[in-house]
């Protein structure tokens, strides 16, 4: 008996070609249904192609799989022998469409490539890259990491939500103090044991956490939000604050001076920064001062702008976290990062920082790939 070979246009297709023909009786017709499965999954021209004839050979309806339902009809002696024909055929036509398979895929891999190419040389097409702005914030907050990582410093975090204790008398603030009144401080309701918890008023309560967790040497930055009852001109509820803490057993106010002024012309990008040391108070540390950075930046030349304050750390401080005042001291300073980011790009208003206003990011915001760096130059 002899097969005639039909043109394959689909799975069912192929399948009926075969089903058309009269039942198979000896090995011959099944080397040539082989032949014929075989030369067909050579010319499939691509994967979809190639699932067609798939199916409608070794699917469940197809015309390898089909002949195992004649093993029913079979005398016992012939069925076990023609059994073993039939699935020998049928691995056979598997390793046959693995390996075409393989073949197709690396064939459309490199048409996708070939089809997918880039001029990277071609400017960057106007989209959400180009028309995205990353926030004066954000981009004063990497370029002052990126300035005390270079001095040796770690970043250090901590909650937003703090213990009364943490946040002011761990740092020597006392009770009366005006900064633990209401109208200064956002508390929520006391805990069921009289405890209160607050927003913090500055992230100090993170200079706390990393004195009680580890030991001196200690140099770290702590960088976040910071939350007081205060809206003005050049103050609002929530602002940004970068704090550094230092503590060894030999540092001094000289230590202090010098990383503020490396600080400030780094940030500034100049040779020279106008600053200046006003003596101050600050429960937490002793002797205390004012920084305050000359406001030319903002259109006020001849007046100053107070970015923070700084100080060696107050012995009670030390005292109430573990470690001994007459072997260790340090120093640490707090300032605003809005504030900073209004002196180096001439932002006059605090309270746009907050606005949403989109005109305005894009005025004031950076490109999403201007990343700070202080060999590439920190604003680009």
């Amino acid at each position: 008996m002899s097969l005639k070979l039909v043109h394959v246009t689909s799975a069912y297709d192929f399948a009926a070609s075969f089903s058309q023909e009269p039942a198979m009786t000896d090995s011959n017709d099944l080397a040539k249904l082989e032949a014929d499965v075989l030369k067909a999954i050579d010319g499939a021209g691509d994967l979809a192609a190639l699932e067609d004839v798939r199916v409608g050979a070794v699917g469940k309806k197809g015309s390898v799989s089909q002949q195992m339902a004649r093993l029913g009809k079979m005398a016992p002696e012939e069925r076990r022998a023609f059994g073993q024909s039939v699935n020998q055929v049928k691995v056979r036509v598997n390793e046959a469409l693995d390996a075409r398979k393989a073949k197709l895929e690396i064939a459309a891999l490199e048409a996708r490539l070939a089809s997918e190419t880039a001029d990277i040389t071609l400017p960057v097409r106007p989209g959400p890259i180009d028309e995205g702005r990353i926030h004066p914030v954000s981009q004063v907050t990497e370029e002052l990491i990126e300035i005390f990582a270079d001095l040796g410093f770690a970043v250090a975090e901590g909650p937003d939500i703090e213990t009364d204790d943490y946040n002011f008398t761990k740092l020597n603030i006392p009770e009366e103090h005006p900064a633990r009144q209401e109208h200064d401080t956002f508390y929520f309701n006391p805990g069921e044991d009289g405890s209160r918890m607050v927003l913090r008023t500055h992230t100090s309560p993170v200079q706390i956490r990393t004195m009680l967790a580890s030991k001196p040497p200690i140099r770290i930055i702590a960088p976040g939000r910071v939350y007081r009852c205060d809206s003005d001109q050049t103050h609002t509820p929530m602002f940004h604050q970068i704090e550094a803490l230092v503590i060894d057993e030999e540092t001094h106010m000289g230590h202090l001076k010098w990383v503020l002024e490396e600080m400030c012309k780094a940030f500034f990008e100049v040779d020279e920064v106008k600053m200046r040391f006003r003596a101050s108070y600050f429960p937490f540390t002793e002797p205390s001062a004012e920084i305050d950075i000359g406001a030319d930046a903002i259109g006020k030349p001849g007046e100053w702008l107070e970015i923070g304050g700084c100080g060696m750390v107050h012995p009670n401080v030390l005292r109430n976290c573990g470690l001994d005042p007459e072997k260790y001291q340090g120093f640490a300073f707090g300032m605003g990062i809005d504030r900073m980011a209004m002196l180096k790009y001439g932002i006059p208003d605090l309270r746009a920082f907050f606005s949403a206003d989109m005109r305005w990011l894009k005025h004031y915001g950076f490109s999403v790939l201007d990343k700070p760096t202080l060999s590439g130059g920190l604003s680009g």
